[in-house]
């Protein structure tokens, strides 16, 4: 255990600040060396699961089983939990003196993810043993280094001995992204952030040009709100913005599909639907915007976009796409929910089941339950299509739970879940719903004559013949990228070169040696 000879949080008032700055060095430099512990964990788990895969070729493989484990321990999403896998089998078998240098609580875990992307395309046991001594040597001044910086550095290393390894898809056409949500998003609102080619973009601010000039004078949006609205409209598969002046009369009031293309799921809460469109969020902003109303506003119910990351929509923004056409769904109470004789789900409690559940089941997956499969907890047809019986799985954790063997669950009639893995450990999830809408009933109570909640799933005789195969293995998949991605940086090495010989070359075909460019060949790192 680390002991930095401080006092307990009570008592730290007592100390000066040059040990409080050392005491917080020293508890990073813990923090570090506890987080590779945890890294070499994973590392053995995923050796024992995945060294000799017993199903390479199944869409739900080993690697798979062993980040599921994963995800419920450490409450991740799966892909999250893969990523770790892929960490911390890079420090344990290709960085091993950066792994020591991260057990020794000298590298930051932000540090060492770097520093494992950016090496991953090295294939050769020799660059790579030298790159991973080089990094080992220098990485524990890196620490003040900016991510951009930090990438540099690691880059000049793997340059220098692989250069065909050096990651280049940040540049040109291969570094366009478009992300859409933030964590700093306000309730609301979501941020959309990213880079397009040249001629997207002058598409889409023509576009914008075309559609923000077609309402009318009295529309109360300021540009940059009509250009938003535009974005929404153009996504909705609309090439007009309608306009808001309020008059019907105007031409360009017709429908633009922002809010008709939305579903509003109206989860027992009839006060969601009460609220009137707020009036005051379009024009610009002023100073007033930012003081508190008085009297303070009603407050109504907020709804909910189960699509996206469940974000909440403030009933004002709730009243004014119903205002403008939006699809309302009611969606009962538990009460009101009926059974199927049959093994498919009615739309009616497909609905339940997807709005009471929001997301995957699994401990740490926030995969929507929109998209995801509805799992009968007992199998069809010893287990009944009941809600007591249904609840939402992503398709990977469908999979993992009804072909891998240690996998089963259980479920109470609450909706609660208890999800027991290979060995032995058990999760129990509630449905997102009941602590966003804790009003909302949502306990069912089984049919008569049909098998009580709560007992483990039993496996199917047949199951090990269903699962879905793969195209390509996980192993070779990863393979042709690498492959794939040398080549490229291969040959944009070689343009280069072309390049920088055609500008040091002079007019009659004879090298100035004076304006001689030299060649992009990686002299050694600087210390730093």
């Amino acid at each position: 255990m680390f002991d930095d000879g401080l006092p307990g949080p009570a008592q730290l008032r007592d100390v000066t600040d040059r040990e409080l700055i050392d005491a917080i060095a020293g508890w990073a430099r813990a923090s570090a060396a506890a987080e590779a512990r945890k890294y070499a964990a994973i590392a053995e788990l995923a050796r024992r699961r995945c060294s000799d895969p017993e199903h390479p070729d199944d869409v739900c493989d080993d690697w798979d089983g062993a980040a599921a484990e994963i995800s419920c321990a450490l409450t991740v999403g799966h892909g999250k939990a893969l990523g770790q896998i892929d960490t911390a089998l890079t420090l344990r078998n290709r960085l091993p003196k950066t792994g020591a240098r991260f057990l020794a609580g000298e590298l930051s875990a932000a540090l060492v993810s770097t520093i494992v992307w950016r090496t991953g395309l090295i294939v050769d046991d020799g660059a790579l043993a030298a790159v991973d001594t080089k990094i080992a040597e220098h990485a524990a001044k890196w620490g003040t280094l900016s991510k951009e910086k930090l990438e540099q550095a690691v880059d000049l290393w793997v340059g220098k001995f692989d250069p065909d390894a050096v990651r280049r898809t940040r540049i040109r056409q291969r570094g366009r992204w478009l992300e859409i949500g933030d964590w700093e998003d306000k309730t609301g609102t979501v941020s959309i952030h990213g880079r397009v080619s040249t001629t997207d973009g002058a598409l889409a601010k023509q576009r914008f040009v075309a559609m923000i000039s077609g309402v009318c004078a009295d529309d109360p949006r300021t540009m940059d709100q009509r250009r938003a609205d535009a974005f929404g409209a153009l996504t909705a598969g609309s090439t007009h913005l309608a306009c808001r002046c309020g008059n019907k009369e105007c031409p360009a009031a017709a429908d633009d599909g922002r809010a008709s293309s939305v579903v509003v799921h109206v989860i027992a809460e009839q006060q969601s639907l009460d609220a009137e469109p707020d009036s005051e969020c379009d024009g610009p902003l002023t100073i007033e915007d930012t003081k508190p109303a008085t009297p303070p506003v009603q407050r109504r119910t907020a709804g909910l976009i189960p699509g996206m990351r469940n974000g909440i929509v403030p009933a004002p923004l709730l009243a004014q796409l119903i205002a403008h056409g939006a699809q309302v769904r009611f969606v009962p109470d538990a009460g009101s929910i009926d059974g199927c004789p049959s093994y498919r789900s009615s739309a009616a409690l497909e609905r339940f089941i997807r709005n009471r559940d929001l997301t995957c089941r699994v401990p740490g997956c926030e995969r929507s339950a929109m998209s995801a499969d509805i799992d009968h907890t007992q199998p069809w047809p010893n287990g009944s299509t009941d809600p007591w019986n249904l609840k939402c799985y992503c398709r990977i954790h469908h999979l993992l739970k009804t072909f891998r063997d240690g996998w089963s669950d259980a479920q109470l009639p609450d909706g609660s879940v208890t999800l027991t893995t290979p060995t032995g450990h058990t999760y129990t999830t509630t449905p997102l719903s009941t602590l966003l809408f804790p009003s909302w009933n949502v306990t069912t109570r089984p049919s008569q004559n049909r098998p009580p909640p709560g007992h483990p799933a039993e496996s199917s005789p047949q199951r090990t013949l269903k699962m879905p195969r793969r195209r390509r293995r996980r192993t070779d998949a990863r393979r042709y990228r690498i492959t794939a991605e040398r080549r490229r940086n291969a040959r944009e090495r070689q343009l280069e070169k072309i390049a920088a010989t055609a500008e040091s070359t002079g007019p009659a075909g004879t090298t100035d040696t004076a304006l001689a460019v030299r060649p992009p060949e990686y002299d050694d790192p600087p210390p730093f």
